[in-house]
């Protein structure tokens, strides 16, 4: 599992650097897009619903990693809002916290200990 840590530095940096590309050609405009195309049934659509679900998700994990405290559920707001750019260094950064502890990483400590 060491490999997984710099894969996620890699796909970080890819999408920090894609998403600055992105916005310095369209602005920060991105909700009417992102809705919009939701809203015309056709396969952009389906995959930003599957991405909002993803992103549900991954807030949903966030917080009940951490026990749903008041942490946690401000965790999972940038979760929800910032994606895969928050998961990967929340990932990063619990990976370097706990020392690679994948049962800590994932669980977190107050499940962890269960």
């Amino acid at each position: 599992m060491k490999l997984f840590p710099l894969l996620l530095f890699i796909m970080l940096l890819v999408l920090v650097g894609y998403t600055g590309v992105v916005v310095g050609a369209h602005g920060l405009n991105l909700m009417p897009v992102f809705f919009g195309d939701i809203a015309k049934m056709a396969w952009p659509g389906q995959f930003n619903l599957d991405f909002l679900t993803m992103l549900i998700l991954s807030a949903s994990w966030t917080a009940w990693r951490n026990a749903f405290t008041a942490k946690a559920w401000g965790l999972a707001v940038l979760a929800f809002f910032f994606g895969g750019a928050f998961l990967m260094s929340y990932l990063l950064w619990l990976y370097r916290k706990h020392g690679g502890n994948w049962n800590i990483i994932l669980l977190g400590e107050h499940h962890a200990k269960g």
